[in-house]
């Protein structure tokens, strides 16, 4: 089996540590950047676009966990997550070793800002992101509301090299043949995926393309304003701070669950030191 190839297998009936769920398949997109797949629980509800507290156990005995968002949607009978890999993080170096069978603790209480909830109705969906701040988008591209309640949906993700673009444009791609969702998308959906090291059809950072005004001009669109347009950002704390700045230049507000504005910022993206 090639690195690349998924792993799968019907787990077992019930896990052994509490809070825990069973891995059901894991892929590896590069040597820095992996998916894996848990059983859900029953009473699990959650919001896509929400993450939840995983990890494993460490060698005191306690758990190891980190804030991860939830990448499948709301209405998948499994939990996705997507991770980056750290030779010497606490729990990516461990994670990354997961298979198909091993368990994952979980601690089911869903929170987290980039909801439908915490913006205000408008036109199009910006959805910008670095690396795998993608995660929580994978999750609101393959809900059915994203489409409804906007009539353009843009996705902007960038990384250093194509090979770590992987992951999202396969699932991109898949959507308008989605059994459940294609016909909602349609053509309502624009991906800009850009690098920032390896050659590319489009590159720069998101930051500099929105700044600059290209990436409005490579699709088509109008410059952001706050009559029609509403964002949601996940990346690096640098990022957010950056594309904060530009939305707000753009006239945009930052919203929250409980004040719903133009624009929101996930602020619990787990870093490079996981």
């Amino acid at each position: 089996m090639s690195e690349a190839d998924p792993m799968t297998l019907t787990p077992p009936a019930k896990p052994h540590l509490p809070d825990a769920q069973i891995v059901t398949s894991v892929k590896h997109w590069t040597d820095r950047l992996f998916s894996f797949r848990v059983t859900r629980p029953k009473s699990l509800r959650f919001r896509s676009g929400e993450f939840v507290m995983i990890g494993l156990m460490g060698d005191t005995g306690k758990p190891l966990l980190r804030a991860y968002s939830i990448a499948s949607p709301a209405w998948d009978d499994e939990l996705e997550f997507y991770s980056i890999k750290v030779p010497e993080g606490p729990l990516t170096s461990r994670l990354q070793h997961i298979q198909v069978g091993d368990e994952i603790i979980l601690r089911p209480k869903p929170v987290g800002t980039l909801v439908h909830d915490a913006l205000m109705p408008g036109k199009r969906l910006w959805l910008l992101s670095t690396g795998t701040g993608f995660a929580p988008f994978a999750s609101l591209l393959r809900e059915p509301e994203t489409y409804e309640k906007y009539e353009q949906v843009i996705m902007m993700h960038t990384c250093r090299e194509v090979a770590e673009l992987a992951y999202g444009r396969a699932l991109v791609e898949g959507l308008k043949d989605d059994p459940l969702i294609g016909e909602l998308v349609g053509d309502k959906l624009s991906y800009y995926p850009t690098t920032t090291r390896e050659p590319f059809h489009h590159m720069g950072r998101v930051t500099d393309n929105l700044a600059t005004g290209k990436v409005f001009a490579d699709l088509g669109l109008p410059v952001m304003g706050p009559e029609n347009d509403r964002a949601m950002v996940c990346g690096s704390l640098a990022f957010n701070i950056d594309v904060k700045a530009i939305l707000e230049g753009f006239g945009l507000r930052e919203g929250a669950n409980s004040d719903p504005k133009e624009f929101v910022v996930e602020k619990a993206f787990v870093g490079d030191g996981i």
